[in-house]
């Protein structure tokens, strides 16, 4: 394949809006016998129910993820199906829990990284001391060691965020800790980070949901911007990118499309939440910071 040939295929799959790459198409052409570093999974808003057989669903969709051969995989979060509403009982906060847990023993000798979405926590506890009450108890469901926290894998910076504060943004405490953890770092050091909001995305314009400090956040890249390479997300159940600085934005689609129904009238097809169907993506990540994130729909 010559570099026209790869130019043109490269053209056709953007233009489907299924590949996007933190590099431009020309350097990838130009570095076509470069391997990544990692082969990421990235799961967004599983939304996991007991009904419309969405756990023998999903189990098939980690199965055909497996078959990807990847190196470990990234949750962003909403993992279950509802624990945020008001009447939501104790009983159902642990059967869906439970039933995530029996979903995970699909990865079972993976690495799955989590970040708290803000259907995970269960508010209506009786009482704040509650053992289920907040984010702690999802921190230990999902078993990460803190509500946002980071970790390095061949060469790349992982940085897993919270904002599940008001308005969608990070609170002193976690800003301060991300300013440190950016500035420690050696120079060009390429770093993903996850939150299950977007920080920056094209979506939000008509769906909300963004990080309402991303003003604060892209000011920090910017100063930062030979190490921030990616920023995922999820949430809005819609697929979006956005390049900004030097960062790429990934807001992928829901695993549940339209919470694992079929939809309704503003849907392009079954399952779809509106022009997106149910999915998940798999990132590719290179040693020079360049990434490769493809979203495929699944068929369950």
């Amino acid at each position: 394949m010559n570099r026209r040939e790869i130019l043109k295929g490269a053209g056709i799959l953007a233009a489907a809006g299924l590949v996007t790459r933190g590099s431009s198409v020309a350097n990838a052409a130009e570095n076509i016998n470069a391997k990544p570093v990692l082969k990421v999974a990235h799961i967004t808003d599983v939304h996991i129910r007991p009904d419309l057989d969405a756990p023998q669903k999903f189990k098939k969709c980690l199965e055909t993820i497996k078959a990807e051969k990847v190196d470990f995989f990234l949750n962003g979060g909403d993992s279950i199906f509802d624990a945020s509403y008001d009447n939501v009982k104790r009983e159902r906060v642990t059967e869906l829990w439970s039933i995530w847990d029996d979903c995970m023993k699909s990865l079972k000798g993976y690495e799955v990284h989590s970040c708290i979405g803000n259907h995970d926590n269960w508010w209506a506890a009786p009482d704040h001391s509650d053992a289920m009450y907040g984010k702690d108890y999802v921190v230990k469901r999902l078993g990460i060691p803190n509500r946002y926290y980071s970790f390095s894998k061949s060469g790349w910076h992982f940085i897993i965020l919270d904002g599940n504060n008001p308005s969608i943004t990070l609170d002193d405490e976690q800003f301060n800790w991300l300013k440190k953890e950016l500035e420690q770092l050696p120079a060009n050091s390429p770093v993903l980070l996850m939150s299950h909001y977007p920080i920056l995305g094209v979506t939000p314009y008509w769906e909300g949901g963004m990080h309402s400090d991303y003003k604060k956040l892209k000011a920090l890249f910017y100063q930062h911007r030979d190490k921030v390479k990616v920023c995922l997300s999820g949430h809005n159940h819609l697929l979006d990118t956005a390049s900004y600085n030097g960062t790429q934005y990934f807001c992928n689609g829901a695993m549940s499309g339209f919470w694992w129904g079929k939809g309704d009238e503003k849907s392009a097809g079954e399952g779809y939440y509106e022009e997106t169907p149910p999915g998940y993506a798999i990132l590719e990540l290179y040693q020079d910071g360049s990434v490769k994130n493809v979203y495929k729909p699944h068929p369950f």
